[in-house]
């Protein structure tokens, strides 16, 4: 969000302005716009901006950007953002509001653009400028025929265009239209640790923290110990841009849980309304995300869903929700049918698994948050993990062998990453999360000598500081992202 700031000492540089943040007691660098003379401060700052940035400068008119993701991850706040801070001008089409006079100018008016362009400045009263202003459909999916249209608005080049939308609505509206091959997608997550740490004004941590990384030296024990509790904070609320904030501003697990609730409360809408044929099997997998995450071995279970359920069966109910991006899947690497499936925000996992009463208890986040909760740790630092991963487009596998005759080859490793270039020997690095101070690798070690030659890097992540031994980096947790 935006603070207007007035009265307000600032370094003035061109047009940018450095002003005090109140949140974080140091200065920060902000855009000051040419027609206006207050000063907005950014306080949740995303790592898509810089993508967003790059499209701009490169793509200078070629395509339009289509960001797809799951709802409520802050897709209309950043593109608006992103105009206010990079174009001369924008126009906001909010199809969420729109009436049908400005639907059907879709239908009349794209044989004169010039004629549509003139319509919408003087509908919404912002000047356009050539190649200085932004259009973006917000979503979009509620209008096919504003999407088809970006095929003739894009090649008449005078301005830039955006999208935004879930993706599971993008897909199902498409029926009657042509798909424009002028898009370029780019996918949305939720808000990632560092993102985290910026909009609680820690704008220092992970910088030191990747030096560590990359040095593979260890914190220490004093910094360890307030990065560990920041991250643990993380874990808790999650990232979710609404929840974030309310946390910033309240401080209050209560309210925060009320605003995951209401996030949850609008997925089960989305399956009702856009999961058509099978919206009850993508219900009922939903609903059982927590109790599957729960058990020792995380595989998803069909019996659980209905008594001798087959996978060919509810596929397409499992990649609806992966498509939406409210679940990751993991898959097993050595049978496909085989699979995990992950809360896409490891606060909503805890919103949707710890609701006895309706909402989470106050007593409950705070055992979460000081590592008390005797049960359940492990399924919440697994899925923050397969969070963090995801949000770095990395694909989800995992391995798992429950030979009954040879216990040697009897293993499970929680990951499997592969190298980004591969070469004829160690290409994949397992990956193990443990969630308490005491635990074995006997699954890890076995895997390890029977495919040495394919291996590379080993990591164990874990609440301790970064350590080596024996050919396996311990890694502290919030260093997922970072692989």
């Amino acid at each position: 969000m935006f603070n207007y700031i007035k009265g307000v000492p600032a370094i003035r540089a061109n047009n940018l302005v450095l002003v005090p943040n109140s949140t974080c007691n140091n200065l920060v660098l902000v855009r000051k716009y040419p027609c206006d003379n207050l000063v907005l401060v950014r306080n949740m700052k995303r790592k898509i901006e810089n993508k967003l940035l790059e499209w701009k400068i490169n793509n200078k008119g070629k395509n339009a950007l289509l960001i797809d993701g799951a709802r409520r991850v802050g897709k209309s706040f950043i593109v608006k953002q992103f105009a206010e801070n990079n174009y001369k001008s924008y126009i906001l089409i909010d199809f969420n509001e729109v009436g049908k006079e400005i639907e059907n100018l879709f239908d009349m008016n794209l044989r004169n653009l010039d004629s549509f362009f003139m319509y919408l400045s003087a509908a919404y009263n912002v000047k356009l400028y050539e190649r200085e202003s932004l259009i973006i459909f917000d979503e979009v999916q509620l209008c096919p025929r504003a999407r088809a249209a970006i095929k003739f608005l894009v090649a008449d080049g005078r301005y830039d265009f955006i999208e935004t939308g879930s993706l599971v609505s993008i897909k199902k509206n498409v029926k009657d239209i042509v798909i424009p091959s002028e898009e370029r997608h780019i996918k949305m997550y939720p808000m990632d640790f560092e993102e985290f740490l910026w909009a609680k004004g820690e704008e220092l941590i992970m910088p030191l923290v990747n030096d560590c990384f990359k040095n593979r030296k260890p914190l220490g024990q004093a910094m360890h110990r307030k990065v560990m509790t920041l991250f643990r904070e993380y874990l808790v609320i999650g990232g979710m841009p609404q929840a974030v904030k309310e946390y910033v501003e309240s401080s209050d697990f209560e309210s925060v849980d009320l605003v995951k609730r209401d996030i949850l409360s609008l997925y089960r809408s989305d399956i009702k309304k856009y999961a058509e044929g099978y919206e009850s099997k993508v219900e009922s997998i939903f609903d059982e995300i927590p109790a599957q995450l729960s058990k020792h071995e995380k595989k998803f279970t069909l019996s659980a869903l209905r008594k001798g359920a087959k996978f060919r069966n509810y596929e397409s109910a499992f990649l609806w929700l992966e498509d939406s991006m409210i679940a990751n899947i993991c898959y097993n690497s050595t049978d496909y049918s085989a699979f995990k499936m992950y809360m896409a925000d490891t606060g909503l996992l805890i919103s949707h698994a710890f609701d006895e009463k309706g909402i989470v208890s106050e007593e409950i986040y705070k055992k979460l948050l000081f590592g008390k909760l005797e049960v359940n740790e492990g399924m919440i630092f697994e899925n923050i993990v397969a969070q963090m991963l995801t949000a770095n487009d990395r694909r989800l596998y995992f391995y798992s062998n429950p030979s009954r005759n040879d216990k040697d080859d009897r293993m499970e490793i929680d990951f499997l990453l592969a190298k980004s270039k591969t070469t004829n020997r160690h290409n994949v690095s397992p990956l193990e999360v443990k969630s308490g101070k005491r635990y074995t690798l006997t699954s890890l070690k076995k895997f390890r000598a029977k495919y040495s030659e394919q291996l590379d890097e080993s990591f164990v992540l874990h609440t301790e500081d970064l350590s080596q031994k024996d050919g396996i980096t311990y890694l502290p947790v919030y260093m997922t992202c970072l692989i």
